[in-house]
């Protein structure tokens, strides 16, 4: 038998690079960017961390230690683009900055979105200074969340959460329960409704929901591939996820 060696042909450009860090419990966020992505010219790579129950401050602490190694794991080695982490109450109680200062470490020149500043920016760029919070979390962890808009300057005109400790329990919420729910809370004079949460179903109701209440309705994952996009320049004709992306 006689071996042939062949020079390959390497492509001198790549898609813009997303690195997706995912909580290992999260049954959602993955399914929600690749629904997204699947029309989009980039490339998204994934890795989970560690995390732990019940969904508490302390716990959602724990993780930052390691974001790095994590990031790192990513296409070792290689440019990303942009890395997303995807816990919106983690980045709350951790900080943004903390955050992005640990995936930059592994990834100096990539970007980092996460869902709550995301949602700042997605707030921002819809003018909207009331609003209406709904959350999956224990009341403490809410609390949190509310706060954290609070110190944003946004008036919370109602709010209402589902108590539930466990990440894994948050993802097996029925999507259509769900709606009806959101249907029927007294939204009181908000201009606009956010959904806190990357493993809660709601990516797929959003459009329902706007028509039904007659207001933007923002959730974490939503904001989180909109920002995302935008730090890679993709961010054009999505359609069917709500006015946010309009």
């Amino acid at each position: 038998m006689n071996s042939k060696k062949i020079k390959p042909k390497f492509i001198k450009k790549n898609n813009p690079r997303v690195g997706l860090i995912v909580l290992a419990t999260d049954v959602m966020i993955e399914k929600d960017f690749l629904k997204v992505f699947n029309g989009v010219h980039a490339d998204l790579f994934v890795n989970r961390i560690t995390n732990y129950n019940p969904v508490t401050a302390d716990n959602l602490k724990k993780m930052v230690n390691k974001i790095t190694s994590v990031t790192e794991n990513i296409l070792p080695g290689e440019k990303i683009d942009c890395v997303v982490y995807g816990c919106t109450s983690g980045t709350i109680v951790s900080g943004y900055d903390n955050i992005k200062k640990k995936i930059n470490i592994a990834k100096p020149d990539a970007s980092v979105t996460a869902p709550s500043t995301a949602a700042l920016n997605a707030l921002k760029k819809k003018n909207i200074s009331k609003l209406s919070i709904v959350t999956p979390y224990i009341r403490s962890v809410n609390d949190d969340v509310v706060n954290f808009f609070k110190n944003n300057n946004f008036e919370i005109t109602s709010n209402t959460y589902f108590d539930i400790e466990s990440d894994v329990d948050i993802g097996k919420v029925d999507q259509d329960q769900l709606f009806e729910i959101l249907s029927k809370i007294d939204h009181k004079n908000a201009e606009a409704l956010f959904i806190s949460c990357t493993s809660l179903p709601v990516l797929n109701i959003i459009e329902k929901l706007e028509k039904k209440l007659n207001m933007t309705v923002l959730s974490s994952n939503q904001a989180l591939i909109w920002e995302t996009l935008e730090s890679i320049n993709r961010n054009d004709s999505i359609k069917g996820y709500g006015s946010l992306f309009s």
